[in-house]
């Protein structure tokens, strides 16, 4: 194992094998179906999670927060496997209440060298950025400069998604009843971004095919450095990736497609897609 040692919590939606091929360590998201609880990753895959969550009569899952306890494991499991330090990456702090547990099980282990990051962003947005600092500490970067290079790119994240309906920003009290509504008769396709750790609307294109052209130009507008389109479960999704390889004149098959997972897909959405990019500084 590196001399740093890399962990997320699981809004990251890192898939297995990226984190694996990786060597990123995941820390679990709660998410409640009625009155079963599971821990994404462990008790829910991504792939049953949309099963539950576009079956008929389904209840509308909530998500919770890791806890102290969860990320404590995590960090003890990466010092027993010969690391030194920890750089730690979480959901942004103004979406969830992770980022604290992750300092609470921080504070608890105060003898031990770890720094936690609060990525401002979700999904891909801070899996990219878990990514890049595993790179780094593979290469034998030092923590400090890895906690700092994070730091300073974070600001070069960016996600965008397309949503097709605004029925799951209702039902998960992001927006109201009313607004949900107008939205439906208008045929709005709602572009989300995150910014400054807040979700934000990008764009409200009318239609399916303005959303899809908006959606490229926003995603393209600077030179891109790493990509990785989204979906949760849109039938499309490989071809907007093919479209914006060729957009942004980027290498044939370096933008993979990763489902959106059990933490961030409930307020998106089934038939969500978009992308997450980091900029070149």
């Amino acid at each position: 194992m590196p001399r740093v040692a890399i962990v997320v919590d699981s809004a990251s939606d890192l898939s297995p094998e990226d984190a694996a091929r990786n060597g990123i360590a995941q820390v679990p998201l709660l998410v409640t179906f009625g009155s079963t609880e599971y821990r994404t990753g462990i008790d829910l895959s991504t792939e049953r999670f949309w099963q539950m969550m576009t079956a008929p009569g389904a209840p509308f899952p909530k998500t919770a927060a890791c806890s102290p306890g969860d990320f404590q494991a995590a960090f003890q499991t990466a010092f027993d496997a010969g690391a030194e330090s920890i750089v730690c990456i979480t959901v942004g702090g103004k979406l969830s209440a992770t980022v604290k547990s992750a300092a609470i099980a921080r504070d608890q282990m105060a003898s031990r060298d770890i720094r936690v990051v609060d990525s401002e962003t979700a999904s891909y947005g801070f899996g990219l950025l878990a990514i890049m600092a595993s790179e780094m500490a593979g290469a034998g970067v030092g923590v400090d400069e890895i906690q700092a290079t994070i730091e300073r790119r974070k600001g070069d994240s960016h996600l965008y998604v397309v949503l097709e309906t605004l029925e799951y920003l209702k039902r998960g009290g992001r927006i109201s009843a009313a607004k949900a509504a107008i939205g439906g008769i208008l045929s709005v396709k709602p572009i989300i971004t995150i910014e400054a750790g807040v979700v934000e609307t990008a764009d409200q294109p009318r239609t399916r095919s303005k959303a899809r052209e908006r959606l490229l130009e926003l995603i393209t507008g600077r030179p891109i450095e790493r990509a990785v389109v989204l979906s949760a479960q849109a039938a499309d999704a490989d071809t907007f990736a093919t479209e914006l390889t060729a957009r942004a004149a980027l290498r044939s098959g370096s933008v993979p497609v990763r489902s959106i997972g059990p933490s961030v897909g409930p307020h998106v959405g089934p038939g969500a897609y978009g992308a997450v990019v980091i900029y070149r500084s």
